[in-house]
């Protein structure tokens, strides 16, 4: 049987029809660039996000280099984030001189240690940009703490969470600004690339609109450097249509999560020691963007469920601080021993909402006859 590590094309053939509604009125509407059908969906995604403001721009990737433009981040600055994540997070900061300063992770959670924050902080340091990776959030209360104290910015990354929450609050809504992405994969994605930057500032959300068109207002006219950061209006539609079904969605990963805990727990495997499951904060809400398990034997694990039609992925194989790109910033091997561990160990399992329950017995008695158990 072959299993996919991600189905978009069932997905879409339950939501066909009404797709091609949504981008056949755009075509009729010959309004492509910002418009009613972004705002619309703008609206929809910052009341999810309980925010005041959403902006709605070109990918995640844009929605983070936009944030750190908007407070005036560059050369001689510095900000502190994570040490495993996807590049954007640290490239962002770099594309505009800026110094990423990494922080290790915490093993169970993948997400940046919040303990290791504060002794990072230099005069020098400006924002913090903590990643909500896999779907759950990092312990925002320690790191607002810190921020507050220290007078810096907060930019949550919550290209992988939109949905996810802790301690009641959504992913995106603690910070100053909250970064999304829709790329097709992500649990809400669009057809191509996409973002959106949510905000309870005023200032802040007025300052990302004028950015995101050149730094122009009124049309033609720049007080500031800006770029085209703009999200398309078919992009935004194809959102707006997918959104309707995203908690739903949401709901079957975490019962396609609970399956393989309790299957994997029969197994006998995370007993004796062979695999780790993900950890789930107590008081938070995980959406399982990705189901990551951890095993010495990864590399060989994902062989073997590979000749067995089984897909799987490794988030991430090199951390950050460890990047041939960041080789200037003189990060010693071993500064990160967790995030190292993390690449050395993790392993992505099929989790989409649509995976079917003989699929997932599949993967774990793939699994399990890789350990000959």
């Amino acid at each position: 049987m072959h299993v996919p590590l991600l189905d978009l094309k069932a997905q879409y053939a339950a939501i066909k029809a009404d797709l091609l509604e949504a981008v056949h009125a755009v075509f009729e509407s010959q309004r492509f660039i910002l418009g009613p059908v972004v705002e619309q969906c703008e609206k929809r995604i910052a009341e999810y996000c309980r925010c005041r403001h959403g902006i709605g721009v070109s990918s995640g990737t844009d929605a983070l280099l936009m944030c750190l433009m908007a407070e005036g981040i560059g050369p001689g600055d510095e900000v502190i984030t994570t040490s495993y994540s996807f590049f954007a997070t640290a490239g962002c900061i770099a594309r505009l001189g800026a110094t990423p300063v990494f922080v290790d992770i915490c093993p169970r959670t993948f997400n940046i240690d919040a303990s290791q924050v504060e002794c990072r902080v230099t005069p020098r340091t400006r924002a913090i940009i903590p990643v909500h990776l896999f779907g759950q959030c990092a312990d925002m209360d320690a790191i607002l703490d810190i921020a507050a104290r220290h007078k810096l910015v907060v930019i949550e990354d919550a290209a992988q969470a939109i949905g996810s929450e802790f301690r009641g609050r959504r992913a995106g809504s603690m910070g100053d600004y909250g970064c999304y992405s829709f790329f097709p994969s992500k649990n809400l994605g669009c057809a191509g690339d996409g973002g959106m930057v949510c905000t309870q500032d005023d200032r802040r959300a007025e300052r990302l609109r004028i950015l995101r068109a050149h730094g122009s207002k009124p049309k033609y006219y720049h007080k500031i450097v800006g770029g085209n950061f703009r999200l398309d209006a078919l992009q935004a539609a194809i959102v707006d249509v997918k959104f309707r079904h995203l908690d739903r969605w949401t709901t079957a990963r975490q019962g396609n999560a609970d399956r393989y805990r309790r299957l994997f727990a029969e197994s006998g495997l995370v007993d004796r020691g062979l695999i780790a499951l993900p950890y789930a904060i107590p008081d938070g809400r995980h959406i399982y963007n990705q189901f990551v398990i951890r095993l010495r034997e990864r590399d060989r694990l994902q062989a073997h469920l590979k000749q067995h039609g089984i897909e799987s992925e490794v988030y991430y194989p090199v951390p950050l601080d460890r990047q041939e790109c960041f080789a200037y910033l003189g990060c010693p091997a071993g500064a990160c021993p967790q995030s190292e561990a993390a690449a050395r160990e993790s392993l992505a399992l099929p989790v989409f909402p649509e995976l079917t329950d003989e699929q997932a017995r599949q993967v774990v008695t793939t699994t399990r006859a890789f350990f000959g158990a």
